[in-house]
Order: structure tokens, then sequence, then C-alpha cells
């Protein structure tokens, strides 16, 4: 991890039935606010999709308050659950 990475990332989480522009809805955002994907990882299981992201916003002139606020109001709108957390509080949350 680069110095520019340390403590600019995000963890974005996406549920939901499988449907068309899922991607592209969330890379759109993403990209349309400087934000880079550093990982990504998704897949349909029995019609049902998921996806983690894993990115930086280090470059981005929005926090993650308004990121999550444009990337869960636009799931809503396809019946999504996204979720958007700081790496630190992931990790927080997910420790043994």
């Amino acid at each position: 991890m680069t110095s520019s990475e340390e403590g600019n990332r995000i963890i974005i989480t996406v549920l939901g039935l499988d449907q068309v522009g899922i991607i592209a809805m969330i890379s759109n955002i993403l990209a349309d606010n400087s934000i880079n994907i550093l990982d990504i990882s998704q897949t349909i299981l029995q019609g049902f999709f998921t996806m983690v992201m894993v990115v930086d916003i280090s470059q981005s002139n929005i926090d993650v308050k308004e990121l999550r606020e444009i990337l869960v109001g636009k799931g809503q709108e396809m019946g999504l659950q996204v979720t958007v957390q700081h790496e630190d509080l992931f990790k927080y949350m997910h420790r043994i």
C-alpha cells in the first residue's frame, strides 16, 4: 500500500438481485468523483449479485458521508443494498 492510499481507502459492498448496469452505475459515480477502484470482487450466487470494492478517495472532493448518500440513494433506486465504510471502521467491525 502506498502512502497516498493510507487512510483514504473505503470499502463498498453491494447486494441485490442481479440486473444489467449495477457495476456501471457504481463505477460511473466513482469516476465522476475522481475515486479510484483499487480492487473489486463480484459474483452472482443463484441470481443474487454480490460485490465488494476497495477504493481510494484521496483525489476526490467529496467525503465518505456524501459518497455514502449518493451510492445508497442510487442503489435503492435499483433495489440494491449498498454499504460504504471507511477501511478502519470495516477492519474494526471484522476483527477476530
